[in-house]
């Protein structure tokens, strides 16, 4: 969500009297890509963008092709090729071995469909959602740049009622799978090639402790585009000028938590008060919420204390669920000493749980780097709540 925001933040800062502006998408990738589909990046027409379709090495010609298509008014795709090492098309042997699809629309600041006004919308969503973009089209009624949402309340958004009556089954389905596709579907009029892509909500991080070493944990977030909270019982604690990146302080009383304090299936809980009673009762309040990460700051024995109290004392038998997503100690092994080398390593354990991945050196992976489809090698962005989200139900 973070290139949403910085891209909807550029765009804002966009005088379009005097400048004219587009935005690129990928939308497929066969074989290897420094970016997924559904990167992002806003170009305008002096030459400047914000965002990323690569490490870098298609920027300079995507900007090219916008310039046309700000022109033209008319939205198109252009194919990069990496696979070849020797393929000096862009001026450079690349030798990424991939095959990258990139859509760039036109942004009309007076449509309220404009391409930007979608991803605002998608920062709001509490839930995920399916956003789907043609990309391919020889059916006139339906070019290249027409889109169709599900968004985060089951509500289907889009101005093409033929869009409509031929996704409206299957935007269900990738919401319920949690898996996004690329489909060729057939019309009356010819065939379209479309990108069903999830919009997921950001992080959501909640820290229970305002102490001196959660600054850097909600610093790192920030700087992630998580949004990032905390909350302490002792208002002394709260202090702004340490905690400047925060998007919310709360101050609420540990016997509360349950009552005052939000928690979805995107929230990472991490506990780090430094207090193993107040400890004790925030975790009887939140093990059976929908966070699907709840870190412990301290060592094992303390951990041990906080399950044997739950027991005893809250009558709770910690289940293998329960444990599943209950990290203690928090973070990954990285020889992590000062508070922030622990924030890297608190961090960069929320992400692994959040993208399903061990947390281990890549060199020693066996299998590609991004997750990829076993038919035509397309890459793909999983999303792995499925064991704490709510699946949709068809109609």
């Amino acid at each position: 969500m973070k290139e949403f925001k910085t891209i909807l933040e550029a765009y804002s800062k966009i005088d379009f009297s005097q400048r004219k502006a587009a935005l690129a998408t990928v939308v497929q990738v066969k074989g290897s890509s420094y970016r997924s589909p559904g990167a992002r990046m806003l170009m305008m027409d002096n030459g400047r963008w914000v965002g990323s379709i690569s490490g870098g090495c298609l920027e300079g010609d995507a900007l090219r092709k916008a310039r046309q298509v700000i022109l033209n008014k008319t939205s198109r795709t252009v194919t990069y090729d990496t696979s070849n090492d020797d393929d000096n098309q862009l001026g450079i042997g690349l030798g990424c071995n991939g095959i990258i699809d990139i859509l760039i629309e036109p942004i009309d600041p007076e449509d309220e469909n404009n391409p930007i006004s979608q991803l605002k919308s998608f920062l709001e969503y509490g839930n995920l959602g399916v956003s789907a973009s043609i990309f391919e089209s020889d059916d006139s009624e339906l070019p290249v740049g027409t889109k169709i949402d599900l968004n985060d309340k089951n509500e289907i958004v889009s101005s093409s009622m033929l869009l409509k009556e031929l996704l409206a089954n299957d935007l269900t389905k990738v919401a319920i799978n949690q898996k996004p596709k690329v489909e060729t579907y057939k019309t009356e009029r010819g065939n379209v090639k479309i990108f069903l892509e999830l919009i997921q909500p950001g992080i959501d991080l909640l820290v229970f402790g305002g102490g001196f070493d959660a600054q850097p944990v909600t610093e790192l977030a920030h700087v992630l585009g998580w949004n990032v909270r905390v909350t302490d019982e002792c208002v002394a604690h709260l202090v702004p000028i340490n905690f400047p990146k925060v998007d919310q302080m709360q101050s609420c009383k540990r016997e509360y938590v349950q009552k005052e304090i939000k928690i979805t299936p995107f929230t990472a809980v991490v506990l780090m008060s430094h207090n193993l009673k107040y400890d004790e009762e925030v975790l009887s309040q939140i093990i059976d919420s929908p966070a699907p990460y709840i870190g412990i700051l301290g060592p094992k024995k303390r951990a041990d204390k906080l399950f044997i109290t739950l027991k005893e004392k809250y009558k709770i038998e910690v289940t293998n669920e329960q444990l599943d997503k209950i990290h203690a100690p928090i973070g990954l092994d990285i020889g992590a000493e000062t508070p922030d080398e622990i924030a890297v390593s608190i961090i960069s354990e929320i992400q692994a749980k959040f993208t399903n991945r061990s947390g281990g050196f890549i060199k020693y992976r066996t299998g590609p780097i991004h997750q990829r489809d076993g038919k035509e090698d397309q890459v793909f962005k999983q999303v792995y709540l499925k064991n704490f989200f709510p699946k949709r139900k068809t109609n």
